[in-house]
């Protein structure tokens, strides 16, 4: 079975994760031995199983080939993290991503990263920059242990403060203002935007993800910001609007990056 009929074919650590449409349904072991076989460095193979879902924006798995575990290490940026992918949101599409934030950096900032997960934005940003501190807020107990882990295995645990719960409740009791404010949340963000507003100062610098269908980009997701910024009495400037993965056909993730003024 040639690999090049699967939809979709992501690589976690030594793990595969293979989308198939449904003409390939019944021949998903089939395919799964001949990725194990031309792929040396792969342990395992699983199928995906809808999208992600729920608050904790977890993926449905079924194993198809190899060893049946489900932890392994995933290693981007010049770091490692290590994840469970059946029980914590984590996209190895967005490294590239995450690396047009963290080069963003140039000198000591305070930072906060929103809905932070296993840790890829702080351990890389921590890794990587000159950032004084870098505060995580992850709600999945399971995904902020990870991180907590993480921190420790990549010896940033010094620059980085990681909270478990609802950002919404977490971030006034930090009492602090952020230089650089991180929403890697792209359904349901703008929710979030008066707690970004209320934990930024003039300067502050926000990377808010949404979901678009190309005919809207760049205009509704900026509309989001701009709203939100109206609603908090902030005056904000928007910085770059940028694709950074497709959902669908005609369907993107975006970021606005915008400052405030």
């Amino acid at each position: 079975m040639k690999q090049d009929k699967v939809r979709a074919f992501d690589i976690v650590g030594d793990l595969a994760l293979v989308e198939l449409p449904k003409k390939l349904k019944g021949k998903g072991k089939n395919i799964a031995a001949g990725i194990l076989s031309q792929q040396k460095n792969l342990k395992g193979v699983y199928e995906k199983i809808g999208g992600h879902e729920g608050k904790m924006r977890l993926q449905k798995l079924r194993w198809l080939a190899g060893e049946k575990r489900t932890v392994t290490t995933h290693r981007e940026n010049g770091i490692s993290l290590k994840l469970d992918i059946a029980k914590a949101y984590f996209s190895p599409r967005q490294a590239t991503e995450r690396k047009r934030i963290y080069e963003q950096i140039k000198k000591p900032e305070t930072v906060m990263v929103m809905f932070s997960g296993i840790g890829p934005f702080t351990v890389s940003i921590a890794k990587n920059t000159l950032a004084a501190t870098v505060y995580g807020v992850e709600l999945n107990k399971t995904a902020h242990k990870f991180a907590v882990e993480n921190a420790k295995i990549n010896k940033v645990d010094a620059k980085i403060k990681l909270f478990c719960g609802d950002v919404s409740k977490i971030a006034p009791k930090l009492g602090k203002k952020f230089d650089r404010i991180i929403m890697p949340l792209p359904k349901g963000a703008e929710s979030f935007l008066p707690v970004a507003f209320a934990a930024a100062k003039q300067g502050t610098i926000i990377h808010f993800y949404d979901f678009e269908k190309e005919e809207e980009i760049p205009g509704s997701a900026i509309e989001k910001a701009k709203k939100a910024a109206a609603s908090a009495k902030r005056k904000i400037r928007i910085l770059i609007v940028v694709k950074c993965g497709q959902l669908a056909p005609r369907a993107y993730r975006v970021c606005v990056d915008f400052k405030l003024t």
